[in-house]
């Protein structure tokens, strides 16, 4: 699988969404980012995360969602090496068409999880 460059339109857009939440920063390692609020990371932007082939995105979920997600949908959706048993989880962005309002939904999700609560409150709930 080929490797996605920083000029990568997924990691472009996955950029978009995450600087578009309050008090938030991107740090680019290679061809991954990591996106903080407040110096607490809610979002991994991987590509090819120990030789594994994969682009995807890892998000903080509710305690267990993020087993029911990769047991419901094991093509679309995996445990992250290391942070996946503390509750995150990967969804591929390299399986073909992208639902972006599922990738945003994932995003501000963590982000609320993540922010402390008077400025996770600022942003509004991932629709049901």
């Amino acid at each position: 699988m080929a490797r996605a460059s920083k000029n990568d339109p997924r990691l472009a857009r996955v950029t978009r969404l995450c600087l578009a939440l309050p008090e938030t920063t991107d740090e680019r390692s290679g061809s991954h980012s990591t996106f903080r609020v407040r110096k607490k990371t809610f979002a991994y932007f991987l590509d090819d995360h120990h030789g594994d082939g994969v682009v995807a995105i890892a998000c903080k979920t509710e305690p267990g969602v993020n087993h029911s997600l990769a047991a419901e949908d094991p093509h679309k959706y995996y445990l992250p090496a290391y942070i996946g048993p503390r509750g995150w989880v990967a969804l591929r962005l390299d399986l073909g068409p992208i639902d972006w309002d599922e990738v945003e939904e994932l995003i501000r999700g963590s982000y609320r999880r993540t922010a402390p609560p008077r400025l996770g409150s600022t942003v509004a709930p991932p629709a049901d």
